[in-house]
């Protein structure tokens, strides 16, 4: 599914990957961890082509990312690729059916269509109750729920997510947790995770480590 050779990133005068390789295999839960400044996130970035490597090919589902151009790359990872983050950015203006559908609507998908994928996915997530609640109405767990939702929205080939259960509370984190591997075993769905928690770490199919801008294992 993910295929990155000898990346390297630099930002002015500091070197923050120095030559890493990695390969994902479709359906693999895989987790970075590493202490803050070891080049987690910049890589997550560089995999998931929100940035560009310095030197090195990234290539997913048997795509060379460097190929794309700009438009080309913005729909491929529309199409192909969905984030979780920290903090979940979802729009507050909108309802949690409208937040999921976005994804969809980029790609040109009908409203009907779109809606009717996005209230499977929150049905499937729990959130049946929640479809026109806004971000401020839901529970921080919740919240992190519909952003779960968005990301799959197009079916993605890989989900990238950054430090998902961050701003949780143990309880939330924990079911959060349990559902990414529940969406791995239900859907084959590829994650790769940046994180500091150990529990989620540990339960990964596959737990690398990150140190001064290399893979360590």
């Amino acid at each position: 599914m993910i295929r990155a050779t000898n990346i390297h990133k630099s930002y002015g005068n500091l070197t923050v990957l120095k030559g890493v390789s990695l390969e994902i295999p479709k359906g693999e839960l895989v987790s970075i961890v590493g202490k803050s400044g070891a080049g987690k996130s910049t890589l997550l970035h560089i995999l998931g082509t929100l940035d560009p490597t310095d030197q090195g090919e990234v290539h997913i589902n048997e795509q060379a990312i460097s190929s794309l151009n700009q438009k080309q790359l913005a729909q491929f990872r529309n199409q192909n690729i969905g984030f979780i983050f920290q903090f979940h950015h979802l729009l507050p203006e909108f309802t949690a059916l409208e937040n999921v559908c976005i994804p969809a609507f980029i790609n040109g998908q009908s409203k009907e269509e779109s809606a009717k994928r996005a209230k499977e996915l929150l049905s499937y997530l729990g959130l049946a109750e929640r479809l026109e609640h806004k971000p401020t109405q839901l529970s921080g767990g919740e919240q992190q729920r519909v952003a779960v939702a968005r990301a799959l929205m197009n079916k993605p080939a890989v989900v990238f997510a950054d430090e998902p259960s961050g701003n949780l509370d143990s309880e939330s984190s924990q079911e959060l947790h349990q559902l990414l591997f529940q969406l791995r075993d239900d859907f084959q769905q590829t994650f790769v995770i940046v994180t500091h928690n150990e529990e989620l770490a540990k339960m990964s199919d596959r737990r690398l480590v990150m140190r001064d801008g290399i893979l360590v294992t």
